[in-house]
Order: structure tokens, then sequence, then C-alpha cells
């Protein structure tokens, strides 16, 4: 069956223990960009948005461009806040979407200052309860570059399968072959 996804009503918003996980806003900009630009030693090898550090009217384009992709369900960037502070945390998400499929790859970055706290964790386990029961999730990835121990680790404490390694999935700015690793939840195996 056909799925129009512009269709679909589901809540732009979900709560964990410690977190507030929502849709992006206009004005998320200035405080995600702060996030960012403390966090690029360890973002910068993985995140290519953070390569360069952008200028907070560069972040607030994603923002606002990520709210329009919400609204239009071709990809879903979250903000990640802090329950009692209403602080920026992060984002997370789900991308490269396939609606027919129910396919939808988790993505995740916090900022360092809140790193090691198990808030990640905890949010791609939001993240997955919010695709199985408001998306009908029948698969749900998570991939990282095979050098980011700590992605990998929230993966497995997510209760993800590594299912494989993609080698020399993709080359860096300097010309190194990096590989991916690609953990998944699959509906009548890992979820019902």
């Amino acid at each position: 069956m056909k799925i129009d996804p512009l269709l679909l009503d589901f809540p732009e918003q979900f709560e964990t223990e410690r977190l507030l996980v929502r849709a992006p806003q206009w004005g998320d900009g200035v405080p995600l960009n702060e996030a960012i630009v403390k966090s690029l030693e360890e973002l910068r090898p993985f995140m290519p948005f953070a390569r360069v550090t952008p200028a907070p009217e560069e972040t607030e384009k994603v923002v606002r461009r990520g709210r329009i992709r919400f609204l239009e369900r071709t990809d879903m960037m979250m903000v990640m806040c802090d329950k009692r502070s209403g602080g920026v945390l992060g984002a997370c998400g789900l991308h490269r979407i396939d609606w027919s499929a129910r396919r939808f790859e988790i993505g995740y970055w916090i900022r360092t200052s809140r790193s090691g706290e198990g808030l990640v964790t905890e949010a791609v386990l939001g993240m997955t309860d919010f695709a199985i029961r408001h998306l009908q999730a029948n698969r749900l990835e998570i991939r990282c570059d095979d050098r980011n121990i700590r992605s990998a680790a929230v993966a497995k404490r997510a209760g993800f399968t590594l299912e494989g390694v993609l080698r020399n999935w993709e080359r860096e700015e300097d010309g190194t072959l990096v590989n991916q690793m690609v953990f998944a939840k699959v509906r009548g195996v890992d979820f019902i």
C-alpha cells in the first residue's frame, strides 16, 4: 500500500526521563550553534557539519530547513533539550526515510559537556519507541564510522544488532577510506 507521508499525523515531540526531544523551531539555531561550537573537537572527525565552524546564521538555516523537512516528512531532525533547564543539548532524528518499507536511520550527537551521562542512549531508546509506536517502523538503523567507538557503544547499549561493516564505504577529504558499521532493529525479531 502506497503511503503519502504528508497525511500522517504524529506528535512533534516526546519525553524521556531527562529529555524533551522535539521538532526544530525557528530560533533553535543559536543554542544549537553554541552546542556545536563548544563540541567541535569531538564532532569534527565524524560529523560533516562540524568540519568548518558554522556561523549561527548557518545553523539557523539548517534548523529552518529541518523544520520544513519534518513537516514534509522527508527527514525528521529533532532537538534534544534538558527537561529541567530547557537547554539545548544536541540533536537526534530519523533520516534516510523509506516510507514504503517504514525504514528509518537514527542519527545523534550531543554537546561535549553532557556526554558520558547516558543521555544519548536515552534519546535513542526514546526515538526507537517513537518510531515503533507512531510511525510503525519495520526497520531502524544506526550507522557510524567504525572509528567512532562512542557511537557504536550507544547502538549496542540501545539493543541494536551489528549487521555488518561496510568496508571502504567512503573517502575522507584527506583521501582516507573509512568503514561504516551498520546496526539495526527489525520488527518481528527485535520488537513486535
